[in-house]
């Protein structure tokens, strides 16, 4: 059976070996010899299935940034392949709706807002008041009432990488719900311990973007997780990308970072977690950012960013004999040789650099007005009320 894996695993990278593939017969002990090292690493994780929780707790006009957050990680996570049946998606707040939206049914995480996060295929699982630390902590628990749909459920088990982000406000040992509400370290280092207990995940990756983030993951016992956040104790975690149109920050400063980092990500990627670690440093973040990797059994640098990002290929088993040579082309004699390449769902790397066009940039609010008020300003300071005439 490793074998047969081995061989998969070769089948779907053929493009980065491509002299390998005439090789048949004898040349198969040399092929497991070469991919073992390969094949273990990719098959090292132990999960089979992947899961993302995205949360925003923050609601109002003047925290889109969080919201923005959010839907960025979402469609990062769908496009390296967890699918939507494998994602709970919590926005406290329907900013793409909001009366103040200059641009409605939108969400842009750029300034230029040619990247709309918000999209057609965006499936919130929880919004609005749904969104509390109750549900939040049923979901990650299981502990949720028989009539939940099983697209509001997290169907995990132990052979399951989870990934969990949140975003929002918080401070030393809390992060706030909606403004009405806060979860401590205390009880979300418990609701991890539950998880384990109940064999509810096989590794864990924990991010969180929110002032004095490094406090959230301090209290934290549970094996097979790691934690990483923006900031440190003490330190505020700092909004990005101003946007005089809408009228508030699009993004925070680590989140799109992150965002830059994953735009370079494909499914069949090498980088690993200590290339994540190094996301924004402090001279871009102006906080701290940290992790803890104690509590992780594996060498983060042996952990493939797609280990929690992107989704694990499906097995098939045979008992049929497999062919490891492609069909030759009976005229040339040569192998069909099949092109592999990766592709963006968006060109994100050459938007973030782009300049913002005329057109896309608009007057904020009551800029015409003042605009009017100081040209009479000026006309009657400088000739006086009789000559207001002149003008109506």
């Amino acid at each position: 059976m490793y074998f047969l894996l081995v061989y998969m695993y070769i089948k779907n990278h053929v493009y980065m070996f491509p002299d390998l593939l005439g090789c048949h017969g004898k040349c198969r002990r040399y092929l497991f010899c070469c991919f073992q090292d390969r094949a273990g690493q990719f098959f090292s994780s132990g999960h089979t299935n992947n899961w993302a929780v995205l949360v925003c707790t923050s609601r109002f006009w003047f925290n889109y940034r969080h919201v923005a957050n959010t839907l960025s990680v979402y469609r990062s996570v769908k496009r390296l392949g967890i699918p939507d049946s494998h994602i709970v998606l919590m926005l406290a707040d329907d900013m793409a709706c909001n009366h103040r939206n200059p641009k409605p049914a939108t969400v842009f995480s750029h300034k230029n807002m040619e990247l709309n996060v918000y999209g057609d295929d965006v499936e919130v699982d929880y919004r609005g008041y749904e969104v509390t630390v109750e549900n939040f902590l049923r979901i990650l628990t299981g502990r949720l009432p028989p009539s939940t749909p099983r697209s509001k459920r997290l169907l995990s088990d132990d052979r399951s990488n989870i990934l969990i982000y949140l975003t929002g406000h918080g401070g030393n040992g809390f992060l706030k719900f909606q403004d009405s509400e806060e979860i401590s370290n205390v009880e979300l280092a418990d609701a991890f311990e539950q998880m384990w207990q109940k064999r509810r995940y096989n590794e864990l990756l924990f991010i969180i973007d929110t002032c004095q983030g490094a406090s959230m993951y301090e209290r934290f016992y549970s094996p097979n997780l790691m934690a990483l956040a923006s900031s440190q104790v003490g330190e505020d975690s700092l909004s990005h990308q101003p946007d005089l149109a809408i009228g508030v920050h699009l993004m925070d400063r680590y989140t799109f970072y992150l965002l830059e980092f994953l735009e370079d990500i494909h499914p069949a990627s090498k980088t690993n977690m200590n290339d994540l670690f190094k996301v924004c440093p402090k001279s871009q973040c102006v906080s701290t950012p940290g992790h803890r990797t104690d509590l992780f059994l594996r060498d983060p640098g042996s952990v493939l960013i797609t280990d929690f990002f992107g989704s694990v290929r499906k097995v098939e088993l045979t008992m049929e004999t497999i062919n490891l040579t492609d069909p030759i082309d009976a005229e040339s004699g040569e192998l069909q040789k099949e092109m592999h390449t990766y592709a963006d769902q968006l060109p994100v790397s050459e938007i973030i650099h782009q300049k913002p066009k005329q057109k896309d940039w608009h007057p904020p609010d009551g800029f015409i007005l003042g605009l009017w008020t100081l040209i009479l300003l000026v006309f009657f300071q400088t000739y006086g009320v009789k000559h207001l005439k002149h003008i109506f």
